[in-house]
């Protein structure tokens, strides 16, 4: 479907995806891009996963302690209720989303929304997560950022879970996860087995 440029003669509606591992900047990132579009005057919403209180039940916040307030949602089609002059919706740990997110996405987009989500793109075990994969594909934008391995100094790519356990989410922060490069993660993960 062809979108009519809009008034200023920018085309609007479209995908952005940041993603990465856990302590990279994704949810800094984020709240940087919906402080400059309100900058910029644009109404934007900003929601979270239900389930992610780890910092605050209403807000978003980074691990530099920025935020910005959130509307937390226990799925994604809620999201298909924002105000009819929204222009930005933020969406924030996008990985605990439910299967419907990017179809959500897509329709928002459709309507002439900028959609921003932040998220992990694998979970603690190295595998795709959640709705990540299918939002990385659609999206027009993807931006991944990278954490510092704890152990080497290199560029960080994984979340490495501490703690014991096998469930695959384990919300938590720098007591449970650490990230660490594929070498490092590789390491750690095989030492695990034996």
């Amino acid at each position: 479907m062809f979108l009519e440029p809009h008034s200023n003669g920018q085309r609007r509606g479209w995908i952005e995806v940041i993603c990465g591992c856990m302590f990279s900047g994704k949810t800094e990132e984020l709240i940087r891009r919906l402080k400059r579009a309100r900058i910029a005057d644009m109404k934007v919403e900003v929601f979270k996963p239900e389930i992610d209180r780890r910092y605050d039940d209403a807000n978003i916040v980074s691990h530099d302690t920025s935020s910005v307030l959130a509307t937390p949602v226990a799925h994604s089609s809620q999201l298909l209720d924002i105000h009819e002059e929204t222009s930005v919706v933020g969406v924030d740990e996008g990985q605990f989303f439910d299967p419907d997110l990017p179809g959500v996405c897509q329709a928002l987009a459709l309507r002439g929304v900028r959609v921003v989500v932040a998220g992990l793109d694998m979970d603690y075990r190295g595998k795709p997560f959640g709705p990540m994969p299918e939002m990385l594909a659609i999206a027009e934008y993807v931006t991944k950022v990278h954490a510092i391995c704890v152990h080497c100094g290199n560029l960080a790519t994984h979340s490495y879970r501490l703690a014991l356990g096998d469930e695959v989410i384990l919300l938590g922060e720098k007591e449970q996860y650490e990230p660490r490069c594929r070498s490092c993660y590789s390491k750690g993960s095989a030492l695990r087995l034996h």
